[in-house]
């Protein structure tokens, strides 16, 4: 990742360079990311993507119902289709990230191990 600005907040950079690593038609949730950084929580992760995630995949970080993000469903939907993102739909027909396929452990899947953590 490029470095955005060296006003961006130190965790905040962290998580972005989290969203970057996750694999076109994988998903993470907010509370995924803060446990793979090791610190900070959902509502921190998601704050941090409110505010810088637009330079980032941002439509890989989620919630963990697998509802898209709020106001951003159509555009994330697109992303999710283009990439080949599980998907679901509820009984009333609307789609949902099929979460236990699409979600990602933050392993390297070419490597089959854990890598390092940043």
């Amino acid at each position: 990742m490029c470095r955005m600005s060296d006003e961006l907040p130190a965790y905040a950079e962290r998580v972005l360079e989290v969203a970057e690593r996750i694999p076109p038609g994988r998903v993470m949730t907010y509370g995924d990311v803060a446990e793979w950084l090791g610190e900070g929580g959902p509502r921190q992760v998601g704050r941090v993507m409110a505010l810088y995630g637009g330079a980032v995949p941002w439509w890989r970080v989620v919630r963990a119902d697998g509802v898209p993000l709020p106001g951003s469903e159509r555009r994330a939907l697109e992303h999710y289709r283009t990439e080949g993102t599980p998907l679901r739909e509820t009984p009333s027909g609307e789609p949902r990230l099929a979460m236990r396929a699409a979600r990602w452990d933050g392993r390297d899947e070419g490597a089959g191990g854990d890598e390092a953590h940043t």
